[in-house]
């Protein structure tokens, strides 16, 4: 089985969480804290990483919450 992030990009109608791959967003919010808050539920069930873009398409942090085998050395969370 293939592991599909989740990614919180900006859309038409404010910020949304898609899986990767998906056509259609899985939701769409106002805010991007709001979309991170949804992502990070979503990425936590599903056991996969979650992406966070900038406005302009850059990603700006990412967070794993599955399995991760080499977790990261930083302490930001």
């Amino acid at each position: 089985m293939t592991k599909k992030d989740y990614h919180v990009v900006p859309g038409q109608n404010g910020w949304a969480v898609k899986r990767e791959g998906a056509e259609r967003a899985s939701s769409v919010h106002s805010t991007q804290q709001q979309a991170i808050e949804a992502g990070k539920e979503l990425a936590k069930t599903h056991r996969t990483e979650l992406v966070i873009h900038r406005p302009n398409g850059q990603i700006r942090d990412s967070d794993s919450y599955g399995n991760d085998p080499n977790p990261p050395k930083d302490k930001k969370h």
